[in-house]
């Protein structure tokens, strides 16, 4: 059984600092993408960044390019997304999610991501002036 379990959200002040992580289990880490996307009050979700469990390239959406960084701990399961100057625009409901990565890049990955409709439980992120 796939699990996600998301952590690491809470209130910051705009221009501040947060990481997210993200422990994963039921799957062979090393074959798979890890992604993040997120939801605002009242807009879709939107995807954030990816990286392949199998060589650690990365995707990022241009709306958190240069801010956000995505790394991943293979030893422990799990990815953290360290997210720096962050703005009211980011505050939303962050979600973990996985694809195989079935020879494809991390931006396309998070294609099959939303296909899948494999997703944690969530973690917030506030951000206040």
């Amino acid at each position: 059984e796939v699990q996600l379990v998301e952590s690491g959200g809470g209130l910051v002040q705009t221009g501040g600092s947060l990481e997210l992580s993200c422990e994963v289990s039921g799957f062979p880490f090393d074959d798979y993408a890890i992604g993040w996307f997120r939801q605002a009050p009242g807009k879709e979700r939107e995807r954030v960044s990816c990286i392949s469990g199998t060589d650690g390239s990365t995707y990022y959406a241009d709306s958190v390019q240069g801010r956000f960084t995505l790394s991943s701990d293979n030893a422990k399961n799990t990815v953290y997304l360290r997210m720096t100057r962050l703005e009211h625009k980011d505050a939303a409901v962050y979600y973990c999610t996985v694809a195989p990565e079935l020879g494809v890049a991390p931006a396309q990955a998070v294609d099959i991501m939303e296909g899948l409709n494999c997703w944690g439980r969530g973690t917030q992120v506030a951000v206040s002036t």
